[in-house]
């Protein structure tokens, strides 16, 4: 599935963010980020606690730029 009409306005300017609010903001399904994550070609989440992983929003930042480059 592709989010078309994806908007990184939603992504705040720094912290931490969760897989259910970044998935507005990236082209891919949940699938394949995590395709993407194992294969190294996006930011590896970090754990917060035993139950809850979370990406550094600076490193989503960096990979949305990085991406617009190509």
């Amino acid at each position: 599935m592709r989010h078309e009409n994806t908007t990184h306005g939603s992504l705040p300017a720094a912290g931490f963010v969760r897989q259910k609010a970044l998935m507005p903001c990236l082209p891919f399904s949940p699938a394949t980020l995590w395709r993407r994550v194992s294969a190294g070609t996006f930011p590896k989440p970090v754990k917060i606690s035993t139950r809850i992983t979370a990406w550094k929003v600076d490193e989503i930042w960096e990979w949305i730029e990085s991406q617009q480059h190509h």
